[in-house]
């Protein structure tokens, strides 16, 4: 099996992919390298002839609000169908422009811009329905940004356009072989060969996953180098061998560079992802048709909101 996670950002030379082989004993997984084309990575990947689960960065999955009176069965679909409607990605500059067919909002910072306004015009109520289930805060972490929302350091919408509409819905209208968790079932029960399984995976919270604090910020090198040891140990107990060039770029903290934290991340998302494939996290989606046919969840996230 493989097992792969890509840091996606809307710079290319920001994303960057880990990748691991499962055999007999384990895992062997390499240092991180540059993502370069998404669909190409996929397919090198899927042409070695084993089953392939790809975390990605990103959200996968739109509010169950925005969902409400779709034609389509799920988010799949309604994914597919975007290949067709480039208007959808085109970011609203202000609120006038807002719609059910043009929901990226806003194009720039503008008084009195507030995520409320932003769900009104979309009729999803108050801003909590910007969110899906699985973005707002839990007991373990604070809450993730909404899918349509392009402003700021929080915020995830220009990677969800970047990924949906330059890869995943030309992708999946040309008949890519590619499987979304957890809309088309558990993840041990889509991997198969010929295919790749691909799952919203969230380093944050793979981290704590894994056991490990950050001290500091991960976008400091010296802070990353400091977890050094207890990363090398999580992968140990993980059965996740890492290569030289990994074990050595962990230690000296990813490098001095931006995209430093961005091959950090990568790490941390691929150990959460191997935690899943082998057991020591479950596959947990919660027993809610909503979350299940189009908004999506986190791989191993086991932990609800903390306002239902």
């Amino acid at each position: 099996m493989i097992a792969a996670h890509a840091d996606w950002s809307t710079d290319p030379r920001k994303r960057w992919v880990s990748i691991a082989r499962r055999g007999a004993r384990g895992w062997r997984a390499e240092a991180p390298v540059p993502a370069g084309d998404p669909a190409a990575l996929a397919a090198a990947l899927i042409a070695e002839g084993v089953p392939v689960a790809l975390g990605l960065d990103l959200p996968l999955g739109v509010p169950r609000g925005f969902a409400a009176g779709r034609p389509e069965a799920g988010f799949p679909g309604f994914l597919r169908g975007l290949a067709t409607r480039p208007g959808f990605f085109a970011v609203a500059a202000t609120l006038d422009e807002v719609s059910r067919d043009r929901p990226f909002y806003p194009a720039r910072g503008v008084r009195g811009m507030t995520r409320a306004a932003h769900a009104a015009a979309l009729g999803l109520g108050e801003a909590r329905g910007l969110s899906r289930l699985c973005d707002r805060a839990t007991a373990e972490r604070p809450a993730g940004a909404p899918v349509f929302w392009t402003l700021g350091a929080n915020q995830s919408g220009k990677a969800a356009i970047a990924a949906w509409r330059d890869w995943l819905a030309p992708g999946l209208a040309a008949g890519a072989p590619y499987s979304l968790w957890p809309f088309e079932g558990g993840v041990h029960a889509l991997l198969a060969r010929g295919r790749a399984v691909l799952a919203e995976v969230y380093p944050a919270e793979a981290l704590r996953h894994a056991g490990l604090v950050m001290g500091g910020s991960k976008r400091v090198q010296r802070d990353r180098a400091a977890l050094a040891t207890p990363l090398l140990e999580a992968m140990a107990a993980r059965r996740v061998a890492p290569s030289g060039a990994l074990r050595a770029m962990a230690k000296e903290g990813f490098g001095p560079d931006a995209a430093g934290e961005d091959r950090f991340d990568s790490v941390i998302g691929l150990l959460g992802l191997v935690g899943v494939l082998d057991g020591a996290r479950p596959d947990f989606v919660p027993r809610d048709p909503a979350v299940r046919a189009w908004e999506g969840w986190v791989l191993g996230q086991t932990a609800l909101p903390r306002d239902g």
